[in-house]
């Protein structure tokens, strides 16, 4: 696979699409994580959200992976089998080639306060490293980080990937409550919890930003594709914009 941040040419891209029930199915194209993949995912499921299918309702990339949603029937009327119809006509139009994502994803800075009250796990992971708190938070708010996808709650994106010493595993014990806006770490990627929710990985810091807002549009401040840089910021700096937000 391609090892650059561009996506592979469409001599060099391979797909398999399997079943995954009888509501969707998984378009897969590489088997670990990797900016050329996550970006081919994306190029991908612009094209086929732009082919406007019959019956799909809806196109969710992921890491390596493209699900399609469809409503069983809804391609052709009888009983014919709707998902080898559905794969077919996918496998058709990958064919024809994925272009390079011409949306290229927005340059958003995403104010952080490391350590403290907001960062519980960033002295641990330091050690875990085998470098100080200061040089995880300069490897971690150094280059830009991308959005590979949202999930496991609205608005929640996982971001990477980290250079090499942030290769650090989950925590052994998950937390039953992480605070709204905390900024995770393990497996050399990045979550930012958009609510109080549960989970395993490790506290470096939090953001005061919104990351999901109903009543905006869109409701997540983060979409897959997005080049993020995280900002040091005070404590002071933290309670002032989250004090001013809508």
């Amino acid at each position: 696979m391609n090892a650059s941040s561009e996506p592979p040419s469409p001599a060099e891209t391979a797909w398999r699409i399997q079943p995954q029930g009888d509501r969707c199915l998984i378009i897969t194209f590489g088997d670990h994580i990797d900016a050329a993949v996550g970006r081919t995912c994306l190029a991908a499921a612009r094209k086929l959200r732009a082919a406007e299918l019959p019956g799909v309702t809806d196109v969710v990339p992921s890491f390596v992976a493209v699900a399609v949603h469809y409503r069983p029937g809804g391609l052709t009327p009888g009983n014919a089998p709707t998902f080898s119809l559905l794969a077919a006509r996918i496998d058709a139009l990958l064919a024809e080639g994925i272009p390079a994502d011409a949306e290229a994803g927005r340059q958003i800075d995403i104010p952080v306060c490391y350590g403290g009250e907001h960062g519980p796990d960033l002295l641990d992971v330091a050690l875990a490293a085998g470098i100080t708190a200061d040089e995880v938070i300069a490897l971690h708010s150094g280059p830009r980080s991308m959005v590979f996808m949202l999930g496991f709650a609205p608005g929640h994106p996982y971001l990477g990937l980290h250079d090499e010493k942030l290769n650090i595993p989950r925590r052994a014990s998950p937390r039953t409550v992480v605070p709204i806006g905390s900024v995770a770490i393990a497996n050399r990627q990045t979550v930012i919890y958009p609510n109080r929710l549960p989970g395993g990985w490790n506290l470096i810091g939090a953001t005061p930003l919104a990351m999901f807002n109903p009543q905006r549009e869109p409701a997540s401040l983060l979409q897959p594709g997005d080049a993020v840089r995280f900002v040091p910021i005070s404590a002071d700096e933290f309670n002032r914009i989250r004090d001013t937000q809508p």
